[in-house]
């Protein structure tokens, strides 16, 4: 897979991706990700990439000139299955969007920043709009990170145990069930008995009945969507 993320800050997100399982994945070579300086793709000879909007709206616009040679630029030198925009107003990211996305070969990601970008990138050449909450932040690059790290952790071969990734929370539409490891004791608190017991059918039906019960407590609302 190989992602590309246009943004206006390269440096900042560099730096989540040189740590940990992200790091490890892209040494690997299951993962290829690069950063494009939007500054280097303007029109004007200070490099901005934001202009006042028409209509005379507060705040400030990315222009569509240094988006599209950007993106025109990338796609001259190879296809993408998704030019993907991190938009306040996108759909919803999930662990199944995630689940998808990680099956692509290579994606665009672009940065959202100010009042957003000009409409008419949106509608030439964006595939796909993504937000990962309710809220607004002071740009895109957050949102690409947590989108980045929810599929590449996914890819086959990023986490030694493939089996663990199919057990996180909402992979089935429940939540994951309670964790214990070793000591079995401790401070007088025991490890619940049926993990212990060897006994793995038993120990399966408990986490699926412990997964049911925190979700109906603490998100209703995954039930009610899968008609549990």
């Amino acid at each position: 897979m190989r992602i590309d993320i246009l943004t206006l800050f390269p440096q900042m997100m560099s730096m989540f991706f040189e740590e940990s399982i992200i790091m490890r994945a892209q040494k690997k070579g299951l993962v290829e990700v690069h950063f494009h300086n939007l500054h280097d793709y303007s029109l004007t000879r200070y490099g901005s990439v934001d202009d006042y909007p028409y209509g005379g709206n507060a705040g400030m616009v990315m222009a569509v000139e240094p988006l599209a040679n950007c993106i025109e630029a990338l796609q001259n030198e190879r296809s993408y299955d998704e030019v993907i925009y991190t938009a306040p107003d996108g759909n919803l990211f999930s662990q199944g969007m995630a689940n998808e996305l990680s099956m692509k070969g290579n994606m665009i990601i672009l940065c959202g920043h100010y009042k957003g970008i000009d409409e008419r990138i949106r509608e030439h050449f964006i595939t796909r709009e993504i937000s990962i909450g309710d809220y607004v932040l002071t740009g895109g690059e957050l949102a690409a990170a947590v989108m980045c790290d929810a599929v590449i952790r996914l890819i086959p071969g990023v986490i030694g145990d493939e089996q663990s990734a199919l057990s996180d929370s909402f992979q089935d539409g429940l939540l994951a069930p309670p964790e214990y490891t070793r000591p079995a004791e401790f401070r007088g608190w025991r490890v619940p008995d049926v993990l212990l017991s060897g006994n793995h059918a038993k120990i399966e039906q408990w986490r699926y009945e412990q997964a049911l019960e925190r979700t109906r407590l603490r998100r209703p609302d995954l039930l009610d969507n899968n008609g549990q």
